[in-house]
């Protein structure tokens, strides 16, 4: 391991590391993205590898920073204080950007599992809580299509807080290629359908597709999928698409139980 002092904001690692954190374009073009924060950070390291690692002189001699140096072996990059507050978008946390090659999968859809599949979810926070609850409920595969924000994005990471890690993620995926192929109930949430999720067996592997937070489920898949409700006796039009998918999941994990 190496410590190296950069200085200047033209630097081509600055450069590099900027276009990851603000530039999806960028990331895809070079297989790369960044975590920030050392819970992320150390998490990542219990099983993949960093590629290099940014911080700042003083957050170096700090415990969760000696953590992070015991499991990595690559250059450290100093920064100025006000370099890196110019680059973070955490903000007042403990100085820690790592970047990482994203992981490329190396097997198919698998159409017999529990699935989440995300249908042009577009908030950030919102699919990173989604495949946090979905994680929480041993929902190993997830399946996004087109519309959906970019998984391996620096907010969406934020917001899942590691749950990526635990998790089989695919990308661009068109719904009409996948839904007809699952030998498994397929739901989807909506706000005008009279069943119940909690009328439903959800006690053997299931599929849950969760629609765009405006629009809601699209037309295909209410179609070819059995549409499901959350009872809402307090009269309110929706719920926020994260929270109604925490809702499904764990009515799943409460009848297994």
């Amino acid at each position: 391991m190496s410590i190296i002092y950069l200085e200047s904001k033209d630097n081509a690692k600055i450069k590099h590391l900027r276009a990851l954190i603000e530039l999806n374009n960028y990331r895809k073009k070079h297989g790369q993205t960044i975590l920030e924060g050392t819970h992320l950070c150390l998490a990542w390291l219990h099983s993949h590898k960093i590629a290099s690692l940014f911080t700042t002189e003083s957050a170096l001699e700090h415990i969760d920073l000696k953590k992070i140096q015991q499991l990595y072996s690559g250059h450290i990059f100093i920064l100025s204080e006000v370099l890196y507050r110019d680059l973070s978008t955490l903000g007042t946390t403990l100085p820690c950007i790592a970047v990482i090659d994203t992981p490329k999968l190396d097997q198919s859809i698998n159409f017999n599992i529990d699935t989440l599949i995300l249908d042009d979810v577009q908030d950030p926070g919102n699919v990173g809580t989604l495949l946090r609850s979905a994680a929480a409920a041993n929902i190993k595969q997830i399946i996004c299509t087109k519309g959906v924000a970019s998984i391996w994005s620096p907010r969406v990471l934020r917001a899942g807080m590691g749950a990526h890690f635990a998790l089989h993620c695919f990308e661009n995926i068109d719904l009409q290629d996948v839904i007809s192929n699952f030998k498994i109930p397929v739901y989807v949430t909506s706000s005008h359908e009279p069943q119940s999720l909690y009328a439903q067996d959800l006690t053997t592997p299931c599929a849950w597709i969760l629609g765009n937070e405006g629009q809601g489920a699209s037309n295909y898949a209410l179609k070819h999928a059995q549409a499901v409700t959350i009872p809402q006796p307090g009269g309110q039009e929706s719920l926020n698409v994260a929270i109604a998918g925490s809702i499904c999941f764990f009515e799943m994990v409460r009848q297994r139980q």
